[in-house]
């Protein structure tokens, strides 16, 4: 009888390793729990978690032992060949990435369950198969508490290897003493002007820039260890935050000389709290920088005009509105085809002309504050022309791609008020059918539903249809759309956004825009 239960554990584990791979891809997500995301997000959704195929294991107690194993054998072939079936229609937009870290917990996690197999091997009695197989069947239904369990063990294992790996960063960053380093944060728009700082800078000086929305410590450290090297004169490194203290801790890990502070917004204000929250976080990089070194602030944005800042820094305004700001952009022109402006210095009264195909009028102020700081390090005008009319859009934010008949305006990355809002302006440009894909915005607090319903009645100003991803989350822009009137017929709710694909496809005219906006990750889809 022991060898019998023994063979039937082998389903059991082979559909445990790959029911862990999903519960490590929702961890993965949402940042290894980092402010209990992991945690909030499993009691958020509890149908998706536990109501699954596994709460059936409750059959067990109701068996006898002959029986109860082969019943046990058969529940987990038949679970793991429907799990498998579900998984295999699912397209990840970001698979789960098999680290060292992941790796590491899926040996705590077997470590957990082996804890309690092998006691029932070693001590093997035909008269607790019952309990013994409920036990298991529950531990397998509450596999995401045991990964977030595996991921509490693994924390000092893994403080040590996050320490290994700062202090080679840090070491590589003090043996090169010539380096310039550039801090950039913001509520948003920090990618895209780090980006755009980059392309310029990169006219005169060897400068590197922390890839894709590296903006983590982990993300940081990964870019310094790996692709930093002795020849780079310019280090350009994006900082995000989550709470208060995190870029203070980015700051004194890089010790940058420059920063620029993009926006103070409601981007995260679930996790910081208060919108006064945000504003300290994010002048914790100002406020770190040293004597010599320079700020570039943004003096259309009552968060930074209004803040008092402790640094004695050099500090450079710049503005759309006010000509008493150090650098001003006038004579802006917004088209389908890109953007142009007047840039004029006020120091010296200088005016010159830029050029650039970055859409939308919030792509002025990352270009301009990246002209300024650009500038100030050195480079000539001409060199700034160049740079700016050489800049690459940059990937998930106002990206025009064609597929077939339909122009795709990809403006997929984390979507918060005035981004969304600017994508809809930039929409409204295009000739041609208009269509939106959106599942909203989240991370908002209690002005969540206030923010996604005013997007609502922007949409309806503007498209000729609607897909909303989510029926649940997406309440508060359908409100939006009703109260200016818009067209039922031209609303499509889907809760997967996969099927929005052939949808539009079904809408599309001849000349077609498609606005993707805000594709959250695969733990939103309803």
């Amino acid at each position: 009888m022991k060898t019998y239960f023994l063979i039937s554990l082998i389903f059991y584990i082979y559909y445990l390793i790959f029911k862990s791979r999903k519960s490590l891809h929702i961890l993965q997500q949402n940042w290894y729990n980092d402010g209990n995301k992991y945690l909030k997000w499993i009691f958020n959704n509890p149908k998706k978690i536990f109501f699954t195929y596994d709460l059936l294991f409750i059959i067990f107690l109701f068996f006898k032992e002959k029986l109860l194993i082969i019943i046990f054998s058969l529940f987990y072939l038949v679970v793991y060949f429907l799990y498998k079936r579900d998984i295999s229609k699912e397209q990840s937009k970001k698979p789960l990435v098999i680290t060292a870290r992941i790796k590491r917990l899926y040996v705590t996690e077997l470590i957990i369950y082996s804890l309690m197999i092998i006691p029932m091997i070693i001590c093997f009695n035909e008269t607790k198969l019952n309990i013994n197989y409920t036990l298991l069947g529950l531990f397998m239904c509450l596999n995401p508490l045991v990964i977030y369990t595996a991921n509490l063990i693994n924390k000092p294992i893994e403080k040590m290897v996050f320490n290994h790996f700062k202090k080679m960063a840090k070491n590589k960053l003090n043996e090169m003493s010539s380096l310039k380093k550039i801090g950039i944060t913001g509520s948003y728009g920090k990618t895209t002007t780090k980006n755009v700082l980059n392309d310029i800078l990169s006219v005169k000086y060897n400068s590197f820039a922390t890839e894709k929305s590296f903006n983590t410590m982990n993300g940081l450290m990964i870019s310094i260890n790996n692709k930093l090297d002795k020849f780079t004169d310019v280090f350009v490194a994006e900082m995000g935050a989550f709470r208060k203290g995190e870029i203070k801790e980015k700051c004194d890990f890089i010790n940058p000389e420059y920063g620029i502070l993009t926006t103070i917004g409601t981007a995260h204000l679930e996790t910081f709290g208060s919108r006064e929250n945000v504003q300290e976080a994010k002048f914790e990089l100002i406020n770190s920088l040293p004597e010599s070194g320079i700020a570039v602030l943004n003096l259309d944005d009552e968060y930074q005009k209004n803040y008092k800042i402790k640094s004695k820094c050099k500090k450079v305004w710049v503005s759309l509105n006010n000509k008493e700001a150090d650098f001003y952009a006038s004579n802006i022109h917004l088209s389908n085809k890109g953007t142009t402006f007047t840039c004029t210095i006020k120091e010296n009264k200088e005016k010159f002309e830029v050029e650039t195909k970055l859409l939308g009028s919030a792509n002025i102020y990352n270009i301009l504050e990246s002209i300024a700081l650009s500038y100030n390090l050195g480079l000539t005008i001409d060199q700034i022309k160049m740079g700016v009319k050489r800049i690459k859009p940059v990937e998930h934010r106002l990206e025009l791609k064609k597929i077939g008949n339909i122009n795709i305006i990809d403006d997929a990355y984390n979507s918060n008020p005035v981004g969304a809002k600017m994508a809809v302006d930039v929409l409204d440009m295009m000739d041609g059918k208009k269509i939106i894909v959106t599942p909203g915005m989240i991370e908002l607090g209690d002005k969540q539903y206030e923010y996604n319903m005013e997007f609502g009645r922007e949409i309806a100003k503007v498209c000729d249809e609607v897909i909303l991803i989510g029926e649940e989350q997406t309440k508060p822009i359908l409100d939006g759309l009703n109260k200016e009137k818009f067209d039922e017929k031209k609303i499509h709710i889907l809760n997967d956004v996969k099927l929005a694909f052939p949808l539009m496809k079904r809408l599309s005219e001849k000349d077609t825009y498609v606005l993707l906006e805000n594709d959250l990750p695969d733990i939103f889809n309803e």
